[in-house]
Formats: structure tokens, sequence, C-alpha cells
């Protein structure tokens, strides 16, 4: 379509554009979180850089302590990142000085106080 019909198109409101996922930043390493059901936890996590990103569609119900963390196969204490921002959308985080995101293939949302896991995101 060029340019100036779809001008035309979308001064009568007749225009309609293809949908997209709005979600995802799309230039980083995406996962769907999985976890206990009691825990409420579900939507995507990124990670760019050395920036964790829980997304648009992230949801965590409820539990005691939950911080955001790495691992490779299992949670790994050295990349906590802090405690979760918010129980659902969007938020980001920054990895720790000296940890290479390369080593890692999971987001994880962990509680420190008891030591378990609340949520995990395998990223590719």
């Amino acid at each position: 379509m060029h340019r100036r019909s779809f001008l035309t198109l979308a001064a009568t409101g007749l225009a309609v554009l293809p949908a997209t996922r709005l979600i995802a930043g799309g230039h980083g390493r995406v996962g769907t979180f999985s976890g206990a059901e009691r825990y409420g936890i579900g939507g995507s996590g990124e990670l760019v850089g050395n920036q964790v990103n829980l997304l648009d569609d992230f949801r965590f119900g409820s539990a005691p302590d939950p911080k955001v963390a790495l691992g490779r196969d299992g949670y790994d204490p050295a990349t906590l990142m802090g405690p979760l921002k918010s129980t659902s959308g969007a938020s980001s985080y920054t990895l720790p000085a000296g940890i290479d995101p390369n080593q890692y293939n999971e987001i994880w949302i962990w509680c420190e106080r008891f030591n378990v896991p609340l949520g995990v995101a395998k990223i590719g």
C-alpha cells in the first residue's frame, strides 16, 4: 500500500493495522514464567544485555520476599537484582556488576526469606 493510500484510509477510519505483540522488546532473550499455581505467576521476561525486563503481561499473586535473579538450570544467588518492584506489568532490573548475562538461561522470581522458587522463565 502506498503512503498516500494509507493516509486516505486512515483519515476515513478504514485503515486496519496488523496486530503486533507490544509486550516484548524484540531484541532480547524472552521466556514465559511458570511456577506453582498458588503464587499466581505468569507472563514474560526478557534478558537484554545487563538488564532483566519483566514485560507488560507479567503477573504475580502473592508470596513473601519475592526477588528477581538469574539462573543456569537452577537459581544463582549471586545474580540477585533486588525485590520485585510490582506484582503486575512491566519493570526493569539491572544485573550486579561482574555478572555475564550470556552464562544464564533462566529468569527467576525467588523467595529469599524461605529460600524457595516462586517462578522461572526459561529464556532462549
